[in-house]
């Protein structure tokens, strides 16, 4: 049977450079369209079930970010529902995998992907759920629905946006799991919750990207997070159409969920250097990050981003845009590629199921602070 790599389906991404049998597999990735974004792969290997395999992914020195290479690790799947770990290493721009697959396919991604389909049968399943609406604010360029997911009857208008960056698909798993949290009659956090808020949900702000398989940017080739200052409808229609809403609703809370390629920690990075910041600001992000790190032993407070000084920070990312425009409590929170090394699991690392129930700590420590909001 022939060795064979592909990556023509949804959210695919990776070049073959040659394949001359199972222990030589040489590959490269696909720049995100008109950008030089490159970081996400996620391709099948056929016609090599029983056999020791080696493939070599060239060329990562000149990737978005070299510095996420060395301690990571392949996810792989043979069943495209249980990702692990596959046998990894990096030096000088080469990540070599091994692999032996007990079946004759093997699928490989750069995390457990999130495909727009599964993000399709997500809306299905929640707009089944008592109290939900699910509306298309918009489209994207390549004519997209963008999806909004709302429910709760209380005051306060919260927001929870991910996946501005497609290949940050660990993003869509926590909103997964947020979903799943909110719309369980049986859960008391979800019930305080809902009576408190109205929940306005983007569970991917990047439709295009997603299933083009890029890593950072949408068709046009645009990071979405660097638009927040002035989106338009030809570069950047869905952050216009989220930022049309939330103005039309108003913000309390914002939660904009994303992956980091190099840090192996989930940490939250804020706001501290927007104009006009204040202190009950400041308290509020010190204690809602507080709350998380005490409900779970995979958050942690000491690494993360480097804080912007008074007055410089970057107004054109969500998070320093929103929480200056509303006056609001916004974060960014980030998970790994790699694995959380507070709290290892050498099998998986950082998987959707870890996502998962970080969404549902978060929506618990939200759960603390949310009577301070206004």
């Amino acid at each position: 049977m022939p060795i064979a790599v592909s990556a023509a389906f949804d959210s695919g991404n990776i070049e073959v450079r040659h394949i001359r049998g199972p222990k030589d597999i040489e590959l490269s990735i696909r720049r995100d369209r008109e950008s030089e974004f490159a970081q996400w792969f996620h391709f099948r290997l056929s016609g090599v079930g029983g056999q020791d395999c080696e493939l070599k992914i060239v060329g990562l020195e000149h990737s978005a970010y070299p510095g996420g290479w060395p301690g990571y690790a392949a996810c792989v799947s043979e069943d495209r529902a249980d990702w692990r770990r596959a046998e990894t290493s990096y030096a000088n721009g080469i990540l070599t995998i091994r692999y032996r697959p007990e079946s004759d396919s093997a699928w490989f991604a750069y995390f457990a992907p999130y495909s727009m389909e599964r993000h399709h049968d997500l809306i299905a399943e929640v707009a089944q759920e008592p109290g939900v609406t699910t509306e298309v604010l918009g489209a994207t360029l390549e004519v997209q629905p963008l999806d909004l997911v709302e429910l709760g009857e209380g005051p306060l208008h919260i927001w929870l946006i991910a996946r501005q960056h497609p290949g940050e698909t660990m993003a869509e798993w926590w909103m997964e799991g947020a979903l799943e949290r909110l719309c369980d009659p049986a859960d008391p956090v979800a019930r305080r919750l809902r009576q408190k808020a109205r929940f306005h949900i983007v569970p991917n702000m990047n439709p295009d990207g997603s299933r083009r398989g890029h890593l950072r940017t949408n068709y046009a080739g645009v990071n979405l997070n660097r638009e927040w200052h002035a989106p338009s409808l030809e570069r950047s229609p869905e952050v216009y159409h989220v930022l049309n809403r939330m103005d039309a609703t108003g913000v309390d809370f914002c939660l904009d969920v994303h992956g980091d390629e190099a840090l192996p920690h989930n940490f939250i990075a804020g706001f501290e250097g927007i104009p006009s910041i204040t202190d009950k600001q400041i308290a509020l992000l010190a204690d809602y990050k507080t709350i998380l790190e005490r409900l779970t032993p995979d958050f942690q407070t000491k690494i993360g981003y480097d804080i912007a000084p008074p007055g410089k920070a970057n107004m054109t990312m969500s998070t320093n845009a929103i929480a200056e425009r509303y006056g609001c409590l916004a974060m960014t929170l980030e998970m790994p590629f790699k694995d959380a090394i507070d709290h290892p699991d050498p099998v998986r690392g950082w998987s959707p199921e870890r996502s998962k129930a970080l969404a549902r700590d978060c929506l618990a420590a939200l759960l603390e602070v949310i009577d301070r909001l206004r």
